[in-house]
């Protein structure tokens, strides 16, 4: 099985603020996010786009990038449709496959 490539371990990203609440934009939840696994992302390109497209914590982003990889695929975000589509068009801009679908 391929997937995301790992080089080095993910730490710390000097310049990004953590934010403590969820990222879920309060126009409902109805709309999800998801990512799909590929070949060419590096686990720390994943992990650093889900924290600035999500705002989630470092934790979240790396269980959902472990998901990613071992699953094939991780819901990385519940909120409105426009929320959503935030989000994807953030994550996309690394290249990986990225789904807005209704719940």
């Amino acid at each position: 099985m391929g997937g995301l490539k790992v080089r080095g371990a993910a730490g710390t990203h000097p310049g990004l603020e953590e934010r403590t609440d969820s990222g879920q934009g309060s126009g409902g939840g109805e709309w999800i996010v998801t990512v799909y696994d590929n070949d060419h992302n590096t686990f720390e390109e994943v992990i650093l786009v889900l924290m600035v497209a999500t705002g989630c914590s470092l934790r979240e982003a790396q269980i959902e990038t472990w998901e990613i990889h071992h699953l094939g695929k991780s819901v990385v975000h519940h909120a409105s449709k426009e929320e959503c589509d935030r989000v994807a068009s953030v994550i996309s801009t690394i290249g990986i496959r990225v789904e807005v679908t209704q719940e």
